[in-house]
């Protein structure tokens, strides 16, 4: 008696300790079901679209100089729009580590007889000199100076105020920059971001998306010729050259045509 007893005794003891470790199981694989979801829902924020940096950093940058450029243009007549692309550009919207260190928006360099501070950075050639401003007000206004202190740009003063267009050629014809799609670079950012609207509010005019006409120019792309450009715009190639000052039928990749 007392034999079945204690074998009663053991087998409750054991269907306890099974039911136990079921319960311990079924806890477990509750929780591995919760991390997992839980990763699941991570990974869906991890994938939600994003501004890109890049795009908030020009907008900014126009917010924060788009005033020093339209006062430039006051006083120095270069348009406000030009003053903003090549800083967006030259400076890569502030961020380039030429700008952050110097202030330094346009990639002046020392040249002969600049006293002030200096940082030197690899460009055209290693360790090339470059100017250190305290503030980056004096980097516009060195950029102004740098422009109507040199002949080779008086050419650019003659044309019509806030002529972005031609602004952008000009200074390309006059060596500012060695790069073929300089002037479509400039053009592309001013109409991208509408920066001649700060030219027409210096001027005292009503800035509305139609002042932009792109039928009177074009932007020479792989493959063009003189002759297709004509063709496209319905004109001769004499006529053409006319128009654009051309000795040649030579034309680069960037360059901008008067096509009207």
């Amino acid at each position: 008696m007392k034999l079945k007893y204690v074998f009663i005794c053991l087998l409750s003891i054991g269907l306890l300790f099974s039911c136990k470790s079921k319960k311990k199981t079924i806890s477990r694989s509750t929780k591995k079901q919760v991390v997992v979801k839980k990763r699941g829902q991570s990974s869906v924020i991890t994938k939600k679209p994003s501004n890109s940096p890049i795009t908030n950093a020009t907008i900014d940058y126009i917010k924060r100089y788009k005033n020093t450029a339209m006062e430039s243009m006051k006083k120095y007549k270069i348009p406000a729009s030009i003053t903003l692309a090549q800083g967006i550009l030259e400076s890569s919207s502030g961020r380039s580590e030429l700008t952050r260190k110097s202030n330094n928006h346009f990639g002046i360099k020392c040249h002969k007889g600049w006293k002030g501070k200096r940082v030197y950075h690899d460009d055209d050639k290693k360790d090339d000199c470059f100017r250190v401003y305290k503030d980056p007000a004096n980097s516009f206004k060195d950029h102004s100076l740098f422009l109507t202190g040199r002949s080779r740009y008086a050419n650019l003063f003659k044309l019509q105020e806030g002529d972005y267009v031609e602004w952008a050629k000009g200074l390309s014809s006059a060596g500012y920059a060695t790069d073929r799609r300089y002037p479509a670079k400039l053009i592309a950012l001013i109409e991208k971001y509408d920066l001649h609207k700060f030219d027409t509010e210096v001027l005292g005019k009503s800035f509305t998306k139609q002042n932009v006409d792109t039928s009177t120019r074009h932007i020479v792309i792989k493959g063009d010729t003189l002759y297709s450009i004509s063709k496209k715009y319905g004109l001769t190639v004499e006529e053409l050259k006319q128009l654009n000052g051309l000795n040649s039928n030579n034309i680069n990749i960037g360059q901008v045509l008067s096509v009207q």
